[in-house]
């Protein structure tokens, strides 16, 4: 077997199993042996399971994000200088992760449901190392949204950005919510059917009335505030 192919197949594991039982439940001897290989092999190429975790991500989160600037580059492009519809915008976004999670043969699923669920109980490692992958990305993503709703606060794309996407980790994670509303189990169904459900429900939200907020200011979301921290002072800056 070559270097390349351990490689892989203790990412491979290691994405399973961290999907199934978390990371702090997962061991690094549950990992090898579901890869079939030992624990030097581990070390030599990962160093660590923090290393391990972060590569995990990194290798499809990467190539993920990389996607979404591509789609944005395009279309902002095409509009030659003019605002994007809003839907459009994300399309860009949310849309490539939604076709990611519908890959069932090449890994997508496994990985977007590790991701979702890792956007609800990130550990402090984990925060900080989504928002350094997700910084530039976000950055450019708001700073589009603030132009295509000029008549919506910066603060209140954020939220609005915030709630879509725990929509989408909630969707894509595997959790039968449905049974719990009316004690029925749900099929996941056709992956095409849940993305037209989910863009119309987010587009829906994204274009809602603004609310009508108490006197104090509400502060921003946890999540948001670790994944985009970065990103919101860049975008605010690009709307400018």
């Amino acid at each position: 077997m070559s270097e390349a192919d351990t490689r892989a197949r203790i990412l491979g594991a290691a994405e399973v199993l961290f999907t199934e039982q978390g990371f702090e439940a997962t061991t690094m001897r549950q990992i090898t042996g579901a890869a079939a290989v030992n624990l030097a092999a581990v070390n030599y190429h990962f160093g660590s399971k923090e290393a391990l975790i972060r590569e995990v991500f990194s290798r499809r989160l990467t190539w993920l994000n990389q996607q979404r600037l591509q789609e944005l580059d395009r279309l902002e492009a095409e509009a030659g200088g003019m605002p994007l519809k809003p839907s459009k915008i994300l399309e860009a976004f949310f849309g490539v992760a939604l076709k990611m999670a519908a890959d069932t043969e090449g890994g997508g699923r496994i990985f977007m449901r590790l991701l979702g669920r890792t956007y609800t109980k990130p550990s402090e490692f984990v925060r900080g190392f989504l928002a350094e992958e997700y910084a530039a990305v976000t950055a450019r993503f708001k700073a589009a949204l603030i132009k295509a709703l000029p008549g919506v606060p910066a603060e209140e794309i954020l939220w609005r950005f915030h709630f879509m996407l725990g929509a989408m980790s909630y969707a894509i994670s595997g959790a039968d919510a449905l049974h719990v509303v009316d004690g029925a189990q749900h099929d996941e169904g056709d992956p095409e059917v849940l993305y037209a459900r989910l863009m119309s429900f987010m587009i829906g939200g994204l274009r809602a009335p603004l609310p009508k907020l108490p006197a104090r200011s509400a502060k921003r979301p946890r999540l948001a505030q670790a994944a985009c921290s970065q990103a919101s002072s860049a975008a605010k800056a690009a709307s400018r």
